[in-house]
């Protein structure tokens, strides 16, 4: 087993088109390493390639040409042993309405291979917190209650990665709270996580690394604190004394004034530096009452790069 999870060389997915249409790549080449034992946030906008990503993963498409290697198996080599390695989260809520969670977790574990003296759908049924349910019919299940119970799937036969694809979309802060909890646990116990989201501050805060993907192909793939970085422009931001006469103005500077009177100065930190920000507030003639600093977030970046792309 290498420091990598998962490892992806010259991975291609062609969708043949219509009668008359080309063919559409959803997958162009990508290269990328997830490291074992990380939280691996996999971005990009809709249609950028990343469900087909998963879904060969997953090995639910078939992929065009490339390699992949899950948990050390080649999946041309040994496709069960590296699609036992991983368990996937989907978005749909595709369950079986008249299994209780106990049963669609046996049947689940069944399906994997796992022998009855190996499963675990109490200890999972309490991680996720349906043990009350367990013998309730899924259909009386709410939303929330039935992405938990896709979590629980996902786990039942000891996958070393877990792939959630969007787990919170549209739950409530108490389910999210719940279900990063139950994240942050299982990463903690030694899983590998990879996690497909739209809520970027969700990203920012839970994620080691992460890949930016946009039409097909990787734009960028960097630690979460090194992508932050690539953004070198600063908003700082001065509530004036008393209401301002005049914007500050120098080279690299814009300005602009909010609603509550306060004076939002963007500028690039390569080419203009703090003292140089506030010279110009002091050229102005205004008076400081108060000042903070604004940097780049994980939005910034993503909408950079996409944008670009």
């Amino acid at each position: 087993m290498s420091a990598n999870a998962i490892e992806i060389r010259g991975l291609v997915k062609t969708y043949a088109g219509a009668k008359g249409q080309p063919e559409k790549k959803a997958l162009q080449g990508i290269d990328l390493d997830v490291p074992a034992g990380s939280v691996f946030g996999l971005l990009g906008p809709n249609g950028a390639g990343k469900s087909t990503l998963i879904n060969i993963l997953a090995g639910l498409v078939v992929k065009t040409s490339g390699d992949v290697k899950i948990w050390g198996f080649d999946q041309d080599v040994n496709p069960r042993q590296s699609r036992a390695a991983i368990g996937v989260m989907p978005q749909e809520l595709n369950l079986d309405p008249f299994f209780t969670p106990r049963a669609a977790l046996e049947v689940q574990a069944g399906l994997y291979g796992v022998p009855k003296a190996q499963r675990r759908s109490d200890e999972i049924l309490a991680l996720i917190g349906l043990e009350d349910k367990a013998q309730a019919y899924a259909r009386t299940l709410s939303g929330g209650m039935r992405r938990r119970l896709l979590l629980g799937k996902a786990l039942v036969h000891h996958p070393q990665i877990l792939v959630l694809d969007e787990p919170t979309a549209g739950v409530d802060i108490e389910l999210r709270q719940m279900l990063w909890t139950n994240i942050r646990k299982l990463n903690q116990d030694g899983m590998t996580i990879i996690l497909t989201t739209h809520y970027l501050e969700e990203a920012e805060e839970m994620c080691d690394q992460i890949a930016i993907i946009n039409q097909g192909q990787v734009v960028a793939r960097d630690s979460t604190s090194a992508l932050l970085g690539r953004m070198d422009r600063k908003t700082m931001v001065i509530h004036p004394a008393s209401p301002a006469a005049q914007m500050p103005e120098g080279a690299g500077l814009d300005v602009t004034q909010r609603a509550d009177g306060s004076l939002a100065i963007s500028y690039h930190t390569r080419q203009t530096t703090a003292e140089q920000v506030l010279e110009a507030v002091h050229d102005a003639g205004v008076s400081i009452r108060d000042v903070k600093t604004e940097q780049a977030d994980l939005q910034d970046v993503f909408l950079n790069l996409t944008s670009s792309a």
